[in-house]
């Protein structure tokens, strides 16, 4: 639970995600804390993270909720090795054979990461739009297109 703040800070800095409510971030880390994965530097401090939840309705799928990474860690392939082995993590706890995401269709990194993860693990893409961008009450919002990669190989 310590490490919803930090995850929060690292979400609302990447000026990428929709952020959440700090309460949100806090319960994630109690509540999902086992479908979740948070990256620390040498001083402990956590520099990135990705969440996840296993939807009742589909119990062998992760659902990645959000990745980010603290600017000063980007370009090392930390988000890469994150959602490597989160999934790797719960597919032998809970027997995921595959994930789910969604991306707006402007968001290059997140299409990219997840399109090379279904690569490494010989994974097929569909992709569809989940929610069309006139769904959100606030405006202005692209749609978000749903990712489904699986099953998952290697």
């Amino acid at each position: 639970m310590a490490d919803g703040a930090a995850i929060w800070r690292i979400a609302r800095d990447s000026k990428a995600l929709d952020l959440n409510s700090s309460y949100s971030y806090l319960l994630w880390c109690r509540d999902f804390a086992a479908t979740s994965v948070v990256a620390r530097d040498s001083q402990e401090a956590p520099v990135a993270f990705v969440t996840g939840y296993i939807r009742p309705e589909r119990p062998r799928i992760l659902v990645v909720w959000q990745v980010a990474v603290d600017h000063a860690h980007r370009g090392r392939g930390l988000a890469a090795a994150l959602l490597d082995g989160l999934t790797a993590r719960v597919a032998k706890s809970a027997g995921i054979e595959g994930i789910e995401t969604t991306i707006t269709p402007d968001n290059t990194a997140s299409n990219r990461l997840f399109t090379s993860f279904a690569d490494r693990h010989g994974a097929a893409v569909e992709r569809e739009v989940l929610f069309d961008g006139g769904l959100f009450p606030d405006g202005g919002h692209e749609p978000e297109v749903l990712y489904r990669i699986g099953p998952l190989g290697a």
